[in-house]
């Protein structure tokens, strides 16, 4: 993780820690971390991702239903019952109690809840 942080400024960092609390308020999961990007999961599977970048953090989750907003730059389906939602944060406040609505779904999602018919 510490490759993906290095290289970015300190208020992109602050996204970052700031997506990792939101999350860590749901639960446990765990980080598995590729050159791309770090992906966080659930007891079932991943669930959302993160992509720290020089002026914004993208990242990643994974919805059962499509959401609309200004934050999300696409969306399109994942499987039958799962949307993938890409998103890029550039402020603080963007990290708002909507945000950690979706990462609460998305953290259900990590846990197998969109396995249950």
């Amino acid at each position: 993780m510490d490759d993906h942080l290095d290289q970015v400024p300190d208020d992109i960092a602050r996204l970052y820690d700031r997506f990792i609390e939101l999350v860590a308020e749901c639960g446990p999961f765990t980080y598995s971390v590729t050159k791309s990007a770090i992906t966080l999961k659930g007891t079932r599977r991943g669930f959302a991702g993160a992509k720290p970048k020089a002026h914004s953090l993208d990242c990643y989750l994974d919805l059962q239903r499509r959401v609309e907003d200004p934050r999300i730059t696409r969306s399109s389906p994942y499987t039958k019952r799962l949307f993938v939602h890409y998103l890029r944060v550039t402020r603080l406040d963007q990290l708002d109690d909507v945000f950690g609505g979706w990462i609460r779904e998305a953290y259900a999602v990590g846990a197998g809840e969109h396995l249950i018919p």
